[in-house]
């Protein structure tokens, strides 16, 4: 596995790394409705694309195939964190979360925050962030539970 900045054309691969996260992982914690307002197949890929582009993820390849990618901001936010709903437990999480937490060391961030999903969460707990509030964000018109968490980092130097 090697991990990379983001390119321009990575969109359609990292859409379907989203996608199937959602149908083929998430699927297990949300309702079908749920998961067909997160993630419908009609969405809209020009803007999805778009904002992709403005994260400047990190992404995961496997043998020559996207099977991950996330980001981090310059606050700290994380945007997206997927894993290809193809490729789990193969320590995926685990090189992007690394990944993370160097660029936030870099970036002399002293937390990390972000909206987790129900399937996420114990991941994210794993790595250090602990829960700050359940929430219910509506995406087209459905309630999907999701958690705010962080995680506090050791002082920059």
């Amino acid at each position: 596995m090697q991990i990379r900045r983001f390119r321009m054309g990575d969109e359609p691969a990292l859409f379907g790394v989203f996608f199937s996260a959602i149908h083929e992982i998430a699927s297990r914690d949300y309702t079908q409705e749920q998961i067909n307002a997160w993630a419908p197949a009609d969405l809209d890929r020009a803007l999805w694309g778009q904002h992709v582009r403005g994260l400047n993820p990190f992404v995961v390849e496997l043998h020559d195939e996207i099977v991950g990618y996330a980001d981090v901001q310059p606050n700290g936010y994380i945007d997206h964190f997927f894993v290809s709903g193809f490729h789990p437990r193969q320590g995926i999480g685990r090189l992007l979360m690394e990944r993370i937490h160097q660029e936030a060391a870099s970036l002399h961030l002293n937390e990390l925050t972000s909206n987790v999903s129900r399937t996420a969460q114990p991941f994210f707990a794993r790595h250090g962030f602990e829960l700050v509030a359940q929430q219910t964000p509506v995406r087209r018109g459905v309630a999907i539970p999701n958690a705010s968490m962080r995680k506090a980092l050791p002082a920059a130097s």
